[in-house]
């Protein structure tokens, strides 16, 4: 896993110890809350980027890393900046995960160039703008064969497919760099994000053509319709006294 901070450049050289730090430190509360190993007790498990850093883990624990790790990164993220001063500076993460072979004793390999790129594509900072538009402050990518072997497979009890936007992932200074993500905004759906990226792949014939709920098809409505996520009570009578059809998905958070 790679994380790494936006616009950590711009912090004041003053402030930045102090925003690196505290970044660590979340990152270390909810490692502990997802009770996943601390990559600085494993030999060559953690490496500081600057501005952020590649923490290694056992494969074994691949699909908590996706989750619960995103969402309670996120949702401490988002305590913090409840609490944060106001001469704090913000905190916005992009975070990649994904799984390969590495050399030892030191830890190298393709794994973490393509972990590393995953995590500076365009794909991933164009969906840190979806997080900023609905109160997140976490946008990650996951690698394919991560997507296949943990959503894919059933081993995250709270995402499903549903949560992940299919994308491709692309480094401005890396042209020969390009591979198929999953892009994941915590607290939106997949085609929710699909809007702020000019990567994410075009939707699939099933998704398209889902027929519409039976009730829907009877009652005549002015326009097509469409899908909207609402993030606190709706109560606006222009909005609340148009709402024909509503479908509830509690899976979704």
């Amino acid at each position: 896993m790679a994380i790494d901070m936006e616009k950590y450049s711009q912090i004041p050289e003053a402030k930045m110890a102090a925003a690196r730090c505290d970044v660590d430190d979340i990152v270390a509360t909810v490692l502990a809350e997802c009770e996943l190993p601390d990559p600085q007790e494993l030999p060559g498990g953690y490496k500081d980027s600057g501005d952020g850093a590649i923490l290694l883990f056992p494969p074994s624990v691949l699909a908590r890393l996706v989750d619960p790790l995103l969402g309670r990164l996120n949702a401490a993220l988002v305590r913090y900046e409840r609490q944060r001063r106001a001469s704090s500076p913000l905190l916005r993460l992009r975070a990649s995960v994904h799984v390969g072979p590495l050399s030892l004793p030191d830890h190298r390999g393709k794994a973490i160039n393509e972990t590393v790129r995953l995590l500076d594509s365009q794909a991933t900072r164009q969906a840190l703008s979806a997080a900023k538009d609905c109160g997140a402050f976490l946008a990650a990518a996951v690698s394919e064969v991560v997507y296949q072997r943990t959503v894919q497979a059933g081993r995250t009890p709270d995402l499903g497919p549903h949560h992940f936007l299919n994308a491709v992932a692309r480094v401005s200074d890396k042209p020969g760099f390009e591979q198929s993500c999953r892009i994941h905004v915590p607290g939106l759906t997949g085609p929710a994000v699909r809007p702020y990226l000019a990567d994410a792949a075009p939707p699939t014939a099933s998704s398209s053509s889902a027929p519409e709920p039976r009730d829907a098809q009877a009652t005549p409505t002015v326009g097509s319709g469409g899908t909207f996520q609402f993030h606190q009570q709706v109560s606006d009578a222009t909005i609340a006294d148009h709402i024909g059809t509503v479908r509830i998905d509690r899976r979704q958070r």
